[in-house]
């Protein structure tokens, strides 16, 4: 095989380790069957959640992935994937999961999730979570109920209080 070639191939197992080694997750999906209208539109919705999706030789992400210790992924890296990488856990589930109800034909196969390989009804779990902003809500709103609840409290004995004095007078 030609030096450059061989290079350039290494180039590229290098960057997909890279880009799976810096994202929280990372899918692998099954695309056969879709036209390139879905396919557009799975790209731009996926983009708009901060995920690239590309589709790299099976080879390719197979050494990358051998590289990372991901060796469970091997066995989903047959026929014609993609993958979609993000720094958000939880995006790329819910953006493929959703389309794949809409198109049967987009096969949600695998993926890692912050460093362990998980199967495809673990991402399909993770997909029903919401994204991070929500998540973040959610705990902030964990965190002022009790505070909510302890004004609530003392304005009530305040009430109370006022209350009793304007009776008594």
């Amino acid at each position: 095989m030609n030096q450059q070639v061989l290079e350039q191939k290494k180039q590229i197992v290098a960057d997909i380790a890279s880009k799976m080694e810096n994202a929280a997750s990372t899918v692998v999906v099954e695309y056969r069957g879709l036209s390139v209208k879905e396919v557009t539109e799975l790209r731009k919705t996926l983009r708009e959640e901060g995920c690239e999706f590309a589709v790299y030789k099976n080879t390719m992400v197979q050494r990358a992935s051998e590289q990372l210790g991901y060796d469970e992924l091997l066995d989903s890296l047959k026929g014609p994937n993609a993958i979609a990488i993000s720094t958000d856990a939880v995006a790329p589930a819910r953006v493929l999961c959703k389309f794949a109800k809409k198109h049967e034909k987009l096969i949600v196969k695998a993926g890692v999730v912050d460093k362990k390989v998980v199967n495809a009804d673990e991402i399909k779990a993770l997909s029903t979570l919401p994204n991070k902003e929500g998540m973040i809500s959610m705990l902030l709103g964990c965190l002022q109920s009790p505070i909510r609840s302890f004004a609530a409290t003392v304005k009530a004995i305040a009430d109370k209080d006022n209350a009793a004095e304007q009776t008594a007078e």
